[in-house]
């Protein structure tokens, strides 16, 4: 395979983009880049400082302030906000929320994908969020656009809030990714779409090591052949 690569996966929320980037990244022996957790740290940010997810123009001006950057230990990747390891605290429904709105700001989307595409200019790596191949890295040697149905990817969610202890409500989690995926797909800045070149997985239907499989023969594929 070439030294330098990018896949770039793209997909709404809860389709297991960032499960099954990570495991094939580990296959292919590349770096991964969770842009999502970049998103949410700067939510954790916003969260911290007060904002109301509401207001652009303090979203824009506090994102200035976020120093976000990206650490690797042992592979997998850490997510630095003003120095400070933040990658167990972003994973809350609260910081979901935040970032679901923040990220339309065009002020937050700037300042992440500079980084984004920095990182994709030196390393081979798989890259996973909403815009990808569309924006982010639109000339990735491999793109593929990961989904699922909003029941499938309701369920997933309750079981993953349930195994961690929290109480949740499966009516209420789908109806807040439909909602999430209409806002995805609807906001004015890179909405979420699949690029013209990119592969359609479903994975309703799909175990995490069917999809894994699927993946690696499309990679293969584009970069071989």
């Amino acid at each position: 395979m070439k030294k330098v690569f990018s896949v770039a996966i793209d997909g709404p929320a809860g389709a297991g983009k960032s499960t099954i980037a990570k495991s094939l990244s580990k296959k292919l022996g590349v770096i991964y880049v969770d842009t999502g957790a970049m998103y949410r740290a700067m939510a954790l940010y916003l969260l911290r400082s007060g904002v109301d997810p509401e207001d652009s123009a303090a979203i824009s001006a506090k994102c200035r302030e976020a120093d976000i950057s990206i650490a690797f230990e042992d592979g997998v990747q850490q997510v630095m906000l003003n120095g400070e390891n933040v990658s167990g605290l972003i994973r809350t429904e609260e910081v979901s929320r935040m970032a679901s709105k923040s990220s339309v700001n065009a002020d937050v989307r700037a300042k992440l994908v500079e980084l984004q595409q920095k990182l994709a200019e030196k390393e081979a790596l798989v890259m996973d969020g909403r815009d990808i191949g569309t924006v982010v890295l639109p000339n990735a040697e491999v793109k593929i656009y990961l989904t699922a149905s909003s029941a499938v990817r309701a369920k997933r969610r309750y079981d993953e809030l349930k195994a961690k202890g929290e109480d949740c409500d499966l009516v209420t989690i789908e109806a807040d990714i439909i909602e999430r995926d209409h806002r995805d797909m609807t906001r004015e800045i890179s909405p979420l779409k699949q690029a013209e070149d990119a592969v359609l997985v479903d994975t309703s239907d799909m175990s995490i090591e069917e999809v894994e499989n699927c993946l690696i023969g499309i990679v293969e594929d584009k970069i071989n052949g």
